[in-house]
């Protein structure tokens, strides 16, 4: 809930303007424009790692496959355990 804290009306805006993507190629498109590579990357590999830890991954093998830190997969595995739910919310929804 910390992004909830912020209340901010710039955030609203963004997340509905990604909830208005309707299409992959669009999210190229539209997260090309917004964000670095690396950001892209750094946000897909944390989803990749919350994944790998749900299956029972261990640091090890997260690491070694997604070339993570150790402080990004603790950082990951916290919010899965204390978070909102939400790695869970979008992977169950992805059928992963």
């Amino acid at each position: 809930m910390q992004l909830k804290k912020l209340n901010d009306k710039s955030i609203d805006q963004l997340f509905e303007a990604i909830l208005t993507l309707e299409s992959l190629e669009e999210c190229y498109i539209f997260f090309d424009d917004l964000c670095t590579v690396n950001e892209i990357q750094s946000l897909s590999q944390r989803l990749e790692v919350a994944r790998m830890l749900g299956k029972g991954c261990t640091y090890n093998q997260i690491e070694a496959e997604t070339g993570a830190s150790t402080a990004t997969i603790s950082r990951v595995k916290r919010c899965l355990n204390y978070g909102n739910d939400g790695y869970k919310m979008t992977l169950e929804r992805l059928g992963r």
